[in-house]
């Protein structure tokens, strides 16, 4: 992915979705009713977004419209969630050449809808709603696989690529341009409270079944390899590989 870059203009990438959308409902009349309720009627991002996210997150259908109201509020008042968001989407466009159009992430990616939902959990979790936040919770995991605490800390331009199987802790932190992919654990050694869950610096790559236990520190720009088990702190721009499991003796 480093070696694609997809210029993307922020002030009308709302507008090019919608045209991308219109284009397509004409080719593929199955596809109407979801792109033309959720892009084309839109007013804009946050919108779009709302609507998509109280559809994930509505037990019935009856109750999607009172999530999208709860939901398009916070945006009016906290529009930091919102510029996330953007940021979410602009390093999935900018740097992933598996993406054809620019509405495909906003519509049909796990992990920016997974994303997207915890800043919504995290929100709740620090202006005393924790019953909601954890709700949320609890439907990332029903709907996408994806277990995030809500207290986790996480920046922006996050790419949870796949996203499936990815557990983040409660004393988490990631920094802004961290990609995940799926199977990634930040994880605790069994320490009860505290400080007990991996500081993801900004910049780090983090490769699908990486498991990283306990309060340690993944450095700017280091990669983490698949599989890979970390129980030690990795410097900035390194790269660590392999477990670190010993023979078992009887």
């Amino acid at each position: 992915m480093a070696d694609y870059q997809r210029h993307v203009d922020l002030s009308t990438l709302f507008q090019t979705m919608q045209a991308e959308a219109a284009e397509d409902v004409q080719e593929f009349p199955l596809l109407s009713s979801l792109l033309t309720s959720t892009l084309l009627q839109a007013d804009d991002l946050a919108s779009a977004l709302g609507l998509l996210l109280a559809r994930h997150l509505a037990l019935e259908s009856v109750e999607v419209d009172t999530w999208y109201e709860q939901i398009s509020r916070l945006y009016r008042r906290y529009p930091a969630l919102v510029k996330a968001a953007e940021q979410d989407l602009l390093c999935q466009l900018q740097a992933n050449a598996a993406i054809k159009n620019h509405y495909t992430p906003l519509l049909y990616f796990a992990g920016f809808h997974a994303l997207q939902c915890h800043r919504l959990a995290h929100h709740f979790w620090h202006h005393h709603g924790q019953p909601m936040a954890l709700y949320i919770q609890s439907r990332i995991l029903q709907k996408f696989s994806v277990d995030v605490h809500p207290a986790a800390q996480i920046g922006v331009r996050i790419f949870m690529d796949h996203a499936v199987g990815i557990v983040i802790g409660e004393t988490a932190v990631i920094e802004d341009d961290v990609t995940l992919f799926q199977g990634v654990t930040l994880g605790g050694t069994g320490k009860a409270s505290g400080d007990r869950h991996p500081k993801i610096r900004q910049g780090a790559f983090i490769g699908c079944g990486a498991q990283i236990l306990g309060n340690i520190e993944v450095g700017p720009r280091a990669k983490v390899g698949a599989g890979a088990v970390v129980v030690k702190s990795v410097a900035a721009g390194d790269t660590v590989l392999g477990p670190v499991a010993k023979p078992y003796k009887n």
